[in-house]
């Protein structure tokens, strides 16, 4: 399941007070899993019940990645242990993997950051230039001047190392980068993302310690987000981030010029341009750039998360909040894993600059990725099949289901049989399955059912059903459970195999059981 990840950790997996949940993102350097606080950790201080782990191999690799990304680590760890600041993402506890049975984990470094809700990257990605932009710039601004009020810079500022919060706030994430002040300058390692990189770092000489980098280096980073949070492309020309990269050289050599969109406001025009002053002797300083920004946000619309679920059930389903996220294009989250230089910075419109493995390629060893399995539902597939881990219980079977009951629809509405949603629920009978502590719900819930409600859901019936089964029932035991969803476990049982009713639908599962299938899994 997580194969694909930089630091591939199974879900259940304790480490600390913590147990491993679903995967969140992954990059070059390491992974990031939701995880929740086990029970004896309920009286442990300042813990909160849920967080995300960061992973990071530092047990294992060879001598001199090791000795590299043990700097990117401890330079992260001081910044978080040293500041804490209303903007910037909070680090409750570093730990280390004691477990030499894996040995991939064995080692391993461990921060125990704040849960956020999605990050400005993602968000970009499926809203281009949303509404609440400036309001999202306001608190970025203020996250920077409060680094740089404590004597630190970023050095790596983008969009996915933006974090949302489910409040509507914001946190600025990935310090690994980030260095403490001497004087007018630091030293930073000798790579950053080319599109939020000044001109004048380019191309620069690096020294023993790395690069030498003033704050003026998050001013230029801050003009290109604002550019591209306000109008969905960047302020340099050039379709590729190798092309824009020279095309920043030649404007601070007064060859090239800024491509500033006609569709940013003339107080955001300025700002942008002051940001993006060719030197960084004439950049705008932090603290009149937070002012100007505050004013040119006004009092705009303040961003607001999507709700997800209803108000009255969220609160019962922490479980599936993160695969939540990942069906509203708001889970590659920004913990500092992605992959930097070169052109891994992305290009386009919204584009981040972290390479996550997300909904796209989650899964693809369970399910066939190229059948038509929309992407945004296949983390909640491949976790409700293994949160259940009953025989016959697979991503595949429940993704032929899903195919078969709605095509995949989250908006099917069928009244007259009075089923509803992407599996086709009555709302009387997932009034049972709903909840994950296998309490009914207090009521009788009322369509439109998410996707992330519906399949859970699916999950915990046929998980229920399966060992309801006889164990000599002839045919596929996974037709027999889809069978049994359709109909219930007495008639299947009675009927000894598939009732002849429910022969056609069965026949169809079957089907698309072969189409999902992938090949090394047959």
């Amino acid at each position: 399941m997580t194969g694909a990840y930089a630091v591939p950790v199974p879900k259940g997996y304790r480490v600390g007070v913590w147990e491993v949940r679903e995967p969140i993102a992954t990059g070059a350097f390491g992974s990031v899993y939701a995880a929740r606080r086990t029970g004896e950790a309920q009286d442990a201080p300042g813990l909160p019940a849920t967080a995300a782990l960061k992973f990071l191999p530092t047990g294992t690799g060879t001598p001199r990645q090791l000795a590299h990304l043990r700097d990117l680590v401890d330079r992260e760890i001081a910044l978080l242990r040293r500041l804490s600041r209303p903007r910037l993402i909070r680090m409750y506890e570093t730990l280390t993997v004691d477990d030499p049975g894996h040995p991939e984990l064995d080692g391993a470094t461990v921060l125990v950051l704040e849960k956020a809700a999605g990050s400005l990257s993602a968000l970009l990605t499926a809203s281009p230039g949303p509404d609440a932009g400036p309001a999202l710039l306001v608190q970025i601004c203020e996250g920077l001047a409060q680094l740089h009020r404590a004597g630190w810079v970023h050095g790596d500022l983008k969009p996915a190392n933006v974090l949302l919060m489910a409040d509507g706030s914001v946190r600025l994430a990935d310090f690994n980068m980030a260095a403490e002040l001497e004087g007018t300058h630091a030293y930073t390692p000798a790579f950053s993302t080319p599109d939020y990189t000044p001109p004048e770092l380019l191309w620069s000489e690096i020294g023993e310690r790395g690069r030498r980098i003033r704050p003026s280096a998050d001013v230029w980073a801050f003009g290109v987000l604002a550019h591209l949070v306000l109008t969905g492309s960047f302020p340099l020309p050039g379709a590729t981030p190798a092309v824009r990269r020279d095309a920043a050289t030649a404007y601070a050599r007064g060859t090239g010029e800024l491509r500033l969109s006609p569709q940013l406001p003339d107080a955001w025009r300025d700002i942008v341009r002051a940001c993006l002053a060719r030197t960084h002797e004439d950049r705008i300083g932090g603290g009149e750039l937070l002012r100007r920004v505050r004013a040119a946000a006004g009092t705009g619309r303040p961003f607001r998360p999507p709700r997800l679920l209803p108000a009255r059930r969220r609160a019962r389903r922490a479980a599936v909040a993160a695969a939540v996220a990942v069906t509203a294009a708001l889970a590659a989250l920004g913990y500092g894993i992605g992959v930097r230089g070169g052109d891994a910075s992305g290009g386009g419109r919204g584009t981040g600059g972290a390479a996550h493995v997300g909904a796209a390629a989650y899964g693809a060893d369970e399910l066939r990725t190229d059948r038509g399995i929309p992407a945004a539902y296949r983390l909640l597939i491949v976790e409700t099949a293994h949160d259940c881990g009953r025989e016959g219980v697979t991503p595949v079977l429940i993704a032929a289901m899903l195919k078969v009951e709605s095509d995949f629809d989250p908006n099917l509405s069928d009244p007259a049989n009075d089923e509803y949603g992407i599996a086709r629920w009555t709302p009387k009978v997932l009034r049972w399955w709903m909840n994950e502590d296998g309490s009914p719900g207090e009521t009788v819930p009322e369509p439109p059912f998410p996707p992330a409600e519906s399949i859970p859901a699916m999950g915990r019936y046929l998980c229920w059903m399966a060992p309801r089964l006889h164990s000599d029932l002839e045919g596929d035991r996974r037709v027999l459970l889809a069978a049994a969803y359709r109909t219930s476990h007495d008639k299947v049982n009675d009927a000894g195999g598939v009732p002849p009713k429910y022969r056609a639908y069965a026949g169809r599962v079957a089907h698309y059981l072969k189409e999902y299938t992938p090949p090394g899994a047959r």
